[in-house]
Formats: structure tokens, C-alpha cells, sequence
């Protein structure tokens, strides 16, 4: 959603929450322009066209430059002029304020039916890091095969991350890049990390970076933890010597005999880099 009135704003994204949708809300169309072109672009937009650093119009306009996402005006221009601008500039759907909450979740199913499909799929939705696959498209994620089920946000946390994996994300970025304009206590982030984490069942693939953010763990770090944590299960075993032994006037005889084992070859305990949980 953008929309600069703060009342109206947080009023509706209750209201959508409330309705089963996972809602954001960014004041400016700049903050619009920014989220869609991240790697969590939203399904839909309701667009407000007076915004306080450029013409909702314009923003339309440039939202269609870039992809299909369906986009409703929602505006107090009520003007037959506004109204072709906006559908011309690739708009799907304008609504004049005031208008019944109900009303705006109708048109909102009316255009995701109408535009359902609009998008591509495939490959190009898959993002695979290491044992992480998320599908883009369905909103799922596997980890080595196995689905893993997570909430909403906890999904467009790990997809802003997978994004670019390596690259630290400051908490500022993350904020404005999942939830949007965000008054809330910053320890939310923190709280979706650790129930993340938990869920996928390798801590690892998600590092703190202390007094900056958090990063995706390289996918070639991530293949090396696992293959780290599969070598600290084998067994030391010894090394066998051959030894001689006299026997008298009978001759001489040899046979096998085990020997200490060599304490270079024992595994290290802790030898194997544990991430700290942040």
C-alpha cells in the first residue's frame, strides 16, 4: 500500500490483516518504487495518487515499466480526467475515497482473477542457495528436500536475504525492504531471525553481523558446514603394525599386531567452526 495519510494507512492494513491478506504500508512513492523492485515484490498495490515526493501517476506509469503486478488507484480525485490517466498509465482497477472497506476487497479479488497467470513461472521463480530452495511463485521453501513451513513475513525475510546471499543487510534495509515504514520495537527482527533459524534447521545459513545486520551464508560456507558436521560423526580408527617374534629353534614367525593409534590422525574436539546464533 502507499498511502501517506498515517490514519488511513494503518486503518487499512488492519483491516487487511484482519482479512487474511499480509499487508505493508510505505509513505512515499520513492519507498514504492524501491520495494517493487526487491526481491519480494508485492502481488498487488493500492496506490495512492497525492504523495508527498512525486504524482501517483507518475509512479503507476513506472510500476508498469518494470512488471505486471496488479495496481489499484485508490485516490480522493474523483475527476473523469484522473481516472483515464490513471487507467492509461496501466493502472487495473481505480477507487474513489470514501469508499466501504468490503467494496475494496471485492475489486481487490476481481483483479488478482482477472490477472492471474499475467506473471511468468519456472525456473526464473526458484532461487536455490546450498540446501535452500525458495519458489517465488508458490511462496514455499525447502531445505535439502524437505518443505518448511513459515509464516508470511518469515518468508519475505529469507527471500530479501537469499537475495543476494553474502551481501550484509544493515537492519535499516531489512526493515524497509520486508515490512515497510516500521514504529514497531526493533526487536521484531530479531525475534523472526531466531524462529527462522529454527525452523530450517541449520543455523548456519543465516550469520549476524554484530552492530551491523545479517547475511545469507555463501552457498560454498553453507555445502562446507554441512559437510563438516558429517565428518564429526566418524569414527577414529587405529593404524596396524606388523612386528616380528622369535620363536626359537623352531625359526621365526610373524603375525599382525595392532598398535596405539596415532594421536595426529584423532578428530579434534571443536575443530569444526560453530556460527554463533544472533
Amino acid at each position: 500500500m502507499v498511502e501517506d495519510d498515517d490514519g488511513l494507512g494503518t486503518q487499512l492494513v488492519r483491516g487487511l490483516d484482519r482479512a487474511g491478506y499480509t499487508a505493508s504500508r510505505v509513505r512515499t512513492g520513492g519507498a514504492a518504487l524501491t520495494q517493487i523492485a526487491g526481491p519480494t515484490p508485492p502481488d498487488l498495490v493500492l496506490l495512492d495518487l497525492g504523495l508527498p515526493d512525486m504524482d501517483g501517476a507518475q509512479v503507476c506509469g513506472r510500476i508498469r515499466e518494470r512488471t505486471d503486478i496488479p495496481v489499484i488507484v485508490v485516490t480522493a480525485r474523483g475527476d473523469e480526467a484522473d481516472r483515464v490517466e490513471a487507467l492509461d498509465l496501466g493502472s487495473d482497477d481505480y477507487l474513489v475515497k470514501p469508499f466501504g472497506f468490503a467494496e475494496l476487497l471485492a475489486r481487490m479479488r476481481a483483479v488478482r482473477r482477472r490477472t492471474a497467470g499475467r506473471t511468468g513461472g519456472g525456473d526464473a521463480d526458484l532461487l536455490r542457495h546450498g540446501p535452500l530452495t525458495l519458489d517465488r511463485r508458490s511462496r514455499r521453501i525447502t531445505v535439502d528436500g524437505r518443505p518448511v513451513a513459515v509464516t508470511a513475513r518469515e518468508y519475505d525475510l529469507l527471500a530479501f536475504l537469499a537475495a543476494d546471499p553474502g551481501r550484509v543487510r544493515t537492519r535499516q534495509e531489512i526493515f524497509t525492504g520486508v515490512w515497510g515504514d516500521w514504529f514497531g520495537s526493533p526487536k521484531v527482527l530479531d525475534v523472526h531471525i531466531g524462529a527462522i533459524r529454527r525452523k530450517l534447521g541449520k543455523p548456519e545459513l543465516i550469520e549476524t553481523v554484530y552492530g551491523v545486520g545479517f547475511r545469507l551464508a555463501g552457498a560454498q560456507a553453507a555445502r562446507s558446514h554441512a559437510t563438516a558436521t558429517q565428518a564429526t560423526g566418524t569414527q577414529a580408527t587405529g593404524t596396524q603394525s606388523t612386528g616380528t617374534q622369535s620363536t626359537g629353534t623352531r625359526g621365526t614367525g610373524t603375525r599382525g599386531v595392532v598398535g596405539p593409534a596415532d594421536p595426529a590422525r584423532l578428530p579434534v574436539q571443536g575443530g569444526w567452526r560453530q556460527e554463533l546464533p544472533g
